[in-house]
């Protein structure tokens, strides 16, 4: 597709310009389907078909009303949410940080070194010592299982990582999968977890049977894979070949090893496959190599990987490490080079975000990279704009950084068109004209319009819907920018009245150009399905700036409920000096900035009466603590100070948070413990003015059991 023209991107198409495009492309996929199929004559290659496909479905996810029965792109992406009962994860799911060169896998592993202060500890994590399992990440879809007394009783997606969808009889269909474990003597609980996909050789056949029957083809396995498994009729899952890889473990009664590798083993005497490329390897180095080894060989697999996955051997390592927000700290994803590709930027756009940054985007002339087509990519900043000399009609080269997120690599100035000017970024905001200054010691430049800025308000409302925020399906900038214009959505809670207002319309949603009856059903579904929210993902819709979903958590956590919050955010704004002010900036990681972006949310009117609003339309559900089992310290607060000579700093904390109490930065009424190591200093002093207990580090380790 190095030819095709794109207009514009999905996102800023109108339901006529993508009904014609839509058209277009289905013509385009359909006379290259019967020149390779049956002429055996391509005249593209697979990245450009397969673009052309991605470019095709990205229409239909948007536009759905525009799909036809017969389109090109088969029945591939999710069943309805309302398909499949809901599954908490007894375990969250984790995602993994991403490593994208040798100095980022270094610098995790020295951030694991700085975790441990014991020399018998530090000797296990230096670099040329660390003991690492390494395994091919695969291309496909998450999934656990779940055995009670050896019989698979339950299996389910990852979903948000948090909440997934109950796809037990679909999984059930994998023969990699066994129903009942082999080994009697395995814990009563057994959670595995692992991948599902398709290879390489099993999705070409598929796809050759469905075109034989004049059926739809899909666009890669991956794809596939992840829409057989969430296919609602489990008939159809069983007739396509899928295959399952374990690598871990969520809920287990009893543990069953004491290294990755011999987890990794226990598995096979379960009766699981394992990857065979897996590796008990040592060191960095030894990591390095087999990453680089893995990516030459990458095209010989018979299944699609985008990377590596290294995980510390030693599962006593991994608990005490632990987690940080959303991702261990024991493991790593080191992805294979980005693909580059040179096209021109044609213009330098700004856009203008919830919190009012001013972002530049370059909008370019459209090119195929990695197997889809890019139209635009970030600039990051006026710095970034001016350290690359990025111009206007610039030949550029790009890459989608981590195979996700376009970038501007390099300008290629020998191409530089003759009288070309530096770029010069604006001062005012492009959608309201409020004036746009650069606060003293950031990067970037923020609309002072507030309320005032459309561009704010719809940008505010698609954080709002967006996946790890409230998770509404069908509302894209788009729609949302349709519903604010047409004054039904001015606020959140607005979209928990689009239904019942509808009702009463003279021209309902579904009579409307691009809709229809299927399309705004879907929408209202998605939306009510929403009506009951966890307060830490409510806290982060909100969109509070500095506040993302590590803070929302701490939020959450350290208050419980939303009325709780609420009425303590307003005391503290009342009184900076009392009581709720020192609690909030004592909350580990909370401080005088961020919690000074937090009052000022609730100080503003429009911000609790839109907070009053979202109470009466939805359920906020307090806030549910990782159970910790037997914990003294669960729901304790404590405070950490001075020289700790049996762990760091950061492993004290995690220990404390994984037995459930919450961890502060400094001393007030609310703190339990102070834990107090060498040179305590000021805040030792303070909780024996305020009568807090102080502990040392030894009855420290001793009340938490070691």
């Amino acid at each position: 597709m190095s030819k095709a023209k794109v207009e514009k991107p999905v996102d800023r198409l109108t339901p006529a310009a993508a009904k014609l495009e839509a058209k277009r492309l289905a013509e385009q996929i359909a006379r290259h389907d019967l020149l390779y199929h049956q002429k055996d004559t391509p005249k593209i290659g697979d990245a450009d078909y397969d673009a052309l496909k991605r470019r095709l479905l990205a229409i239909e996810a948007r536009f759905p009303d525009l799909k036809p029965k017969d389109s090109p792109t088969g029945a591939v992406g999710a069943a309805p949410a309302q398909g499949f009962a809901k599954v908490t994860h007894a375990r969250p799911m984790l995602s993994l940080e991403n490593a994208f060169d040798e100095v980022d896998l270094r610098d995790f592993f020295a951030g694991v070194r700085r975790f441990f202060v014991k020399p018998e500890d530090v000797k296990l994590v230096e670099p040329d010592a660390i003991a690492l399992v390494a395994e091919p990440k695969i291309d496909g879809l998450s999934a656990t299982l779940r055995y009670e007394h050896g019989r698979l009783v339950r299996g389910a997606t990852r979903g948000d990582g948090a909440v997934g969808e109950d796809v037990t009889a679909n999984l059930a269909t994998i023969a990699d999968i066994p129903k009942q474990l082999r080994d009697l003597a395995a814990p009563a609980v057994v959670e595995v977890r692992g991948e599902v996909y398709m290879t390489r050789a099993d999705f070409l056949t598929l796809n050759r049977a469905r075109e034989a029957a004049d059926g739809a083809v899909f666009a890669n396995p991956r794809n596939s894979a992840a829409g057989s498994v969430r296919h609602l009729d489990s008939t159809i899952t069983a007739g396509r070949k899928l295959s399952f890889f374990a690598y871990t473990w969520g809920e287990l009664s009893q543990p069953v090893a004491d290294t990755q590798w011999k987890f990794l083993q226990q598995l096979k005497a379960w009766g699981f496959r394992i990857n065979p490329e897996a590796r008990r390897i040592v060191g960095i180095d030894a990591a390095l190599a087999y990453q680089r080894a893995l990516g030459e060989r990458r095209a010989e697999l018979p299944y699609d990987i985008d990377g590596v996955v290294y995980k510390i051997d030693r599962i006593d390592l991994q608990e005490r490490l632990g987690q940080v927000s959303r991702a261990p700290r024991w493991a790593l994803a080191h992805k294979f080079p980005a693909e580059q590709a040179q096209t021109v930027l044609n213009r330098i756009s700004i856009q203008v975000g919830r919190t009012g940054a001013l972002t530049p985007v370059a909008e370019l002339e459209p090119v195929n990279v990695g197997g889809v087509v890019v139209s635009r990519a970030t600039l990051h900043n006026e710095d970034e704009i001016r350290r690359k000399d990025i111009r206007p009609g610039d030949t550029v080269t790009i890459q989608r950084a981590g195979d996700v997120i376009p970038q501007i690599v390099a300008v290629i100035e020998a191409r530089r068109p003759k009288g070309s000017a530096p770029f010069q970024f604006p001062e005012t905001c492009p959608d309201c004209g409020s004036a746009a200054p650069r606060v003293e010691g950031e990067a970037i430049r923020r609309c002072t319009g507030g309320l005032v800025c459309p561009a704010q308000a719809v940008e505010r409302l698609r954080h709002f819907v967006s996946r790890d925020a409230f998770d509404i399906e069908g509302l894209g900038e788009e729609r949302i920018r349709l519903f604010f214009d047409d004054g039904s959505v001015k606020g959140p809670a607005d979209l928990f009245a689009l239904e019942s207002r509808d009702r009463a319309s003279l021209t309902p949603l579904s009579a409307r150009e691009g809709w229809g009856a299927t399309s705004a059903r879907k929408l209202f579904d998605a939306i009510a399905e929403r009506r009951r929210i966890g307060l830490d993902r409510f806290i982060y819709a909100l969109g509070i700036r500095q506040v993302g979903q590590a803070t929302a958590k701490l939020l959450a956590r350290n208050y419980g409920s939303l009325l709780a919050w609420r009425a303590a955010m307003d005391r503290a704004a009342g009184d900076p000096e009392g009581d709720d002010y020192r609690n909030l900036v004592a909350i580990d990681q909370i401080g005088d900035k961020v919690a000074a972006d937090i009052l000022a949310f609730f100080a503003e009117p429009h911000n609790r009466a839109a907070l009053d609003a979202l109470a009466a339309a939805i359920t906020v559900e307090d806030f549910a603590a990782p159970a910790a089992a037997d914990s003294p310290v669960a729901g304790k607060t404590v405070v950490f100070t001075g020289t700790l000579t049996t762990m760091s700093r950061p492993e004290a904390k995690a220990r404390a948070e994984a037995l459930g109490a919450k961890v502060a930065g400094s001393v007030s009424k609310k703190t339990d413990y102070v834990v107090a190591g060498a040179d305590a200093g000021s805040k030792a002093t303070k909780a024996a003015e305020l009568g807090v207990q102080v502990l040392s580090e030894e009855e420290w380790v001793k009340l938490v059991g070691g």
